[in-house]
């Protein structure tokens, strides 16, 4: 038990810094709109991505030193043109919070841009995959449990995430919420991108 946890509190402080992946399902959850199918996604990518490390996936960033700065420019690309969606929506934006009377967004559409701020993150593939993977070999024969505790991290953080966000949306029935929301997501998203443009 002691090794679960520690791989349970280690995920869970990784997981719960502010990101664009974690603000997506943030404003999902405040719009009560696919939330279980945003959970879902997130959790299940984090458990293939901590699986890999664990079972010794990490080794292929030592052998593949070009992978690095591929994931870096790419995601960077990606987030620049994802934060400029949403200061634009900041900007101009009239929306408040309407559950009854709005039509739901396409949960493809939902679905794509959560895979992409998942898996076009290299941030992700640090944390998961070359944080935990090294940490979880330390363990030895244990690795296996430090890993399941961080799995399991993953689906506590990010249904507390989508289900705990409706407790925001009487704040969000006011147009002005709605943009300095939209505002904070442009902006972390623009300075995790800068973060991997001086990095790379």
């Amino acid at each position: 038990m002691p090794v679960f946890f520690s791989g349970f509190a280690l995920s869970f402080t990784l997981i719960m810094a502010i990101g664009a992946q974690n603000a997506f399902v943030l404003r999902q959850g405040i719009r009560r709109e696919h939330v279980l199918l945003c959970v879902l996604v997130c959790a299940i990518s984090d458990a293939v991505l901590i699986t890999l490390g664990v079972t010794g996936f990490g080794a292929l960033n030592e052998k593949m030193p070009w992978l690095g700065p591929i994931m870096s420019y790419g995601g960077a690309l990606f987030l620049l043109a994802y934060g400029a969606m949403a200061i634009r929506s900041a900007l101009t934006s009239t929306e408040a919070l309407n559950v009854e009377g709005r039509a739901r967004s396409d949960w493809r559409k939902v679905v794509a841009t959560l895979l992409a701020l998942t898996w076009l993150n290299p941030h992700v593939y640090l944390d998961t995959v070359i944080l935990l993977g090294s940490i979880a070999a330390q363990y030895g024969e244990d690795s296996a449990v430090f890993g399941a505790g961080a799995v399991t991290a993953s689906f506590v953080f990010f249904l507390l995430l989508g289900f705990g966000a409706r407790l925001l949306a009487p704040l969000f029935a006011r147009p002005k919420a709605w943009r300095i929301l939209d505002a904070l997501v442009g902006l972390t998203m623009w300075s995790i991108a800068l973060s991997l443009i001086i990095a790379g």
